[in-house]
């Protein structure tokens, strides 16, 4: 398996400011834009992250240009988020929205309002190449990393439960503290959504995806060559008494897919 096929790095995409301005449109008082504040864990590549400069950019950055700026005729700004506590961030109104590669589950969806999907993803699992962990059920009796609050981690408690228990799950405030403890021998594997697994594989020869067919390939989904223990579909998030506004982020949505933007930024960053 090449590990370069699954994702782009994005370096030719256009970036942004994490503070990510404007110009045009109108709202708000006195004719000024209105600015939109996007709770965002940051960094989680290739959805959002930094540059050497301190510039933002990332999927989710490009797509929400796209959605407030070129479509909406917004102003907006991203603000650096835990994820673990991120939904309660929203709801206590420190941002409007979140953009945060979040899947939408049945538990997020009683406390936020989301947008139609946006992307589709899976749980994978990433180990080192002379690992001897080949399936899941090589897992059972070791250790992973996972990042507290994700779907990651949901994924990781559904195979301890499996394994009756015989599986030690290492929570991270950040996915860089997982692979970071992959790398030094703390965890044997990290489970992740697919295409953040896939630049860390990309930027580390060391590393490999666990291969296999798994959840997507059950569903009769255009499955990848990796083992996949999920399959997720991405959201904007809302607090439940903003619906206009929702369903005018649906409409921009829409039309970015209708006009061929939204597949011009995916190709920035994945293949396929």
């Amino acid at each position: 398996m090449d590990r370069r096929t699954y994702l782009k790095s994005g370096a030719g995409a256009a970036t942004g400011l994490l503070l990510a301005g404007c110009v045009g449109g109108t709202g708000g008082s006195g004719g000024e834009t209105e600015t939109i504040t996007i709770g965002s864990d940051i960094p989680y590549r290739p959805f959002e992250y930094e540059t050497e400069s301190g510039e933002l950019t990332g999927f989710d950055v490009e797509i929400a240009q796209a959605v407030f700026e070129e479509e909406m005729g917004l102003d907006y700004e991203f603000q650096k988020t835990s994820f673990d506590g991120i939904i309660q961030s929203l709801n206590n109104g420190n941002f409007r929205v979140i953009m945060s590669a979040m899947t939408i589950t049945d538990d997020r969806d009683e406390q936020v309002d989301f947008s139609d999907p946006y992307f589709t993803a899976y749980q994978t699992i990433v180990v080192l190449n002379d690992s001897d962990i080949d399936e899941r059920s090589d897992l059972k009796g070791t250790s992973v990393g996972v990042q507290k609050g994700t779907t990651g981690a949901g994924a990781a408690e559904g195979l301890k439960e499996e394994f009756d228990g015989d599986l030690t799950l290492k929570k991270f405030d950040q996915i860089n503290g997982a692979f970071n403890a992959l790398i030094n021998n703390q965890v044997v594997a990290v489970i992740n959504d697919n295409t953040v697994n896939a630049e860390f594989v990309a930027n580390n020869d060391n590393v490999r995806f666990v291969e296999g067919e798994g959840e997507a390939a059950a569903q009769g989904k255009n499955a990848p060559p990796y083992l996949t223990l999920t399959v997720e579909e991405y959201g904007i998030a809302f607090r439940e008494d903003d619906d206009d506004f929702r369903e005018e982020v649906n409409d921009a949505l829409a039309a970015i897919r209708d006009s061929g933007a939204y597949e011009e930024i995916y190709a920035n960053y994945f293949s396929g």
